[in-house]
């Protein structure tokens, strides 16, 4: 049968590899640090710039209590909100290790959706889902003026999103034969009732959410990260991933329920 090569990736998702590469190789190799530190502060999710404008007072009271008090208002800046965060964050990342675990995990769940979603819905896909991260991540830290960075709600979403088809039967990880070529990856989807009714979908949601809570809460115990991880923001990329997955899908016969 006609089969996809597991190395080919589509061209989108290549060129997103490339594009985070070389901001993470620009800010690692060419910036002074006094710049790289401005580039932070003006690109990465900082969630008490939103706050000041809608409770200044309790977020100058927040700030009292913080111990590093100069290190959150040197990210709290000017405390204009710089709406376009909410995409450039995901741009970011704090050194090539976390960089190279997205990218691994963009490629294993980046790459089935870019087959089934045309470019620009992808591009798009995962702009709403980079938002709704940071989104997520704001709900429960509204006054947290510690920069938050890195493309884990982008492909959080990605792999929400790839739960809704890659264990249908035909699909790339069904139970039976994949379908030839690129069909395999525009099998009916399944709804949202269907991803909790599917044994290996439910076992694999349930699977992610552990892992992600696991790391987040005790990443630094582990010594696996050097500062806290935004789990947060993976769960609400993955939640949006796989709540408007059937808003995007342009395969014919998927529920989009």
């Amino acid at each position: 049968m006609d089969r996809q090569p597991i190395f080919n990736v589509p061209g989108v998702v290549l060129a997103t590899f490339a594009l985070l590469g070389a901001i993470h190789g620009l800010r690692e190799y060419v910036l002074t640090d006094e710049a790289d530190a401005r580039a932070l502060v003006t690109f990465a999710f900082v969630p008490c710039r939103f706050t000041l404008g809608l409770d200044g007072a309790g977020l100058a009271e927040a700030l009292g209590q913080l111990r590093q008090s100069e290190v959150a208002t040197f990210f709290l800046g000017d405390g204009q909100p710089q709406w376009w965060t909410l995409i450039t964050y995901a741009l970011l990342h704090a050194d090539w290790t976390h960089l190279g675990m997205n990218l691994l995990w963009l490629a294993a769940f980046g790459a089935p959706l870019a087959r089934r979603f045309d470019t620009f819905r992808f591009v798009a896909f995962c702009l709403v889902t980079t938002a709704a991260g940071a989104l997520a991540h704001y709900a429960l830290h509204p006054y947290d003026c510690m920069p938050v960075i890195g493309a884990s709600a982008a492909v959080s979403g990605l792999t929400g999103a790839c739960l809704r088809f890659v264990f249908q039967p035909h699909g790339p990880l069904g139970t039976t034969w994949a379908a030839p070529g690129d069909e395999a990856y525009r099998q009916p989807a399944l709804t949202l009732r269907g991803v909790f009714s599917d044994s290996r979908a439910l076992t694999f949601l349930l699977f992610w959410f552990a892992v992600n809570f696991v790391f987040g809460v005790m990443s630094q115990t582990l010594g696996l990260s050097q500062g806290p991880v935004a789990w947060e923001a993976h769960a609400g990329g993955f939640v949006t991933g796989l709540l408007i997955f059937g808003f995007f899908d342009p395969a014919r016969g998927s529920a989009h329920s």
